[in-house]
């Protein structure tokens, strides 16, 4: 199987000054893309390979029609990382040849690339999470690891900013998944926990339609205090963070604000949430500023 090395040569020679894996992130993941700019320079492009890598697997979903080859191309990506701990010559793939590098120069774990793809596999599947348990295990899966990753790039990678990557990346994950509601309900998909769906009594056919019934809402609601609730225990943690984790961090900066939002929406996800911040970089200074994630 190829991977999409043309597109990638063509998005890099639309922006100059970037590098292919640069461009990419640019394109298609502008919070981390954001984010990623306030790491060192020396940095930057071992976190623009990581992120790459995440957009191809989690686009999976996306470009397949059917799960067992979603399945083959996520296996794909696993012979690339076992390549790439065997200390093979990569395939010639701009996102490979970057990911293999930034792995081989970061001695990067190996486990948090598994999960990462194992989590992926979730998203072949149509059927909610039976409870908030499970979706929040999947949010670890597929965004708490990358940020570990990011950690292990930016040397800063202390058993306390692990905890706080565990936590943020949960909440950044829970939100993007609020963020993404309308998109989810055009393409027939759920990911409120069936748990969650019971308690607040929701009826599936007002998500389908993307009407914001008081039942959605209160579904909504109870996701968006999981999100708050991860981002203060991230957040207790600050003093006992290196300065130097921030940027990876940042992302809960993109999640508290999808809850303001929310809030502002009385938890309508059909209301606006998921629309672009168009002050989302100058947030990301002032917070960067601060130092304060």
């Amino acid at each position: 199987m190829r991977g999409p090395s043309t597109e990638i040569t063509q998005e890099a020679s639309q922006r100059p000054g970037l590098s292919a894996v640069g461009s990419v992130v640019r394109r298609h993941d502008r919070d981390r893309f954001q984010t990623a700019l306030f790491a060192p320079g020396r940095h930057r492009e071992a976190l623009f390979a990581l992120y790459a890598f995440n957009y191809e697997i989690a686009r999976v979903r996306e470009i397949v029609r059917e799960p067992m080859l979603g399945q083959i191309r996520l296996q794909w990506w696993r012979e690339v990382v076992d390549a790439a701990y065997a200390d093979a010559i990569p395939r010639r793939h701009q996102i490979v040849e970057a990911l293999s590098m930034t792995i081989r120069d970061h001695s990067l774990s190996r486990d948090h690339f598994d999960r990462l793809i194992d989590a992926r596999e979730r998203d072949l599947d149509d059927t909610p999470p039976a409870t908030l348990e499970a979706l929040e295990e999947y949010a670890e899966g597929s965004s708490s690891r990358l940020i570990q990753l990011a950690l292990e790039v930016l040397g800063a990678a202390t058993p306390e900013a692990q905890v706080a990557a565990a936590e943020v990346g949960i909440a950044y994950a829970l939100a993007g998944l609020i963020r993404a509601m309308p998109a989810h309900a055009a393409a027939g998909r759920i990911m409120i926990p069936d748990d969650v769906a019971a308690e607040a009594g929701l009826d599936r056919g007002d998500y389908a339609a993307r009407r914001g019934s008081p039942a959605l809402r209160h579904a909504v609601a109870i996701l968006t205090g999981a999100v708050t609730r991860r981002l203060a225990a991230a957040r207790a943690m600050r003093r006992d963070l290196p300065k130097t984790a921030l940027p990876a961090l940042l992302p809960a900066r993109i999640a508290e604000e999808v809850v303001k939002r929310l809030e502002r929406a009385e938890f309508d996800p059909f209301a606006g949430a998921g629309l672009r911040d168009p002050l989302q970089s100058w947030r990301l200074v002032y917070a960067a500023l601060r130092r304060r994630f």
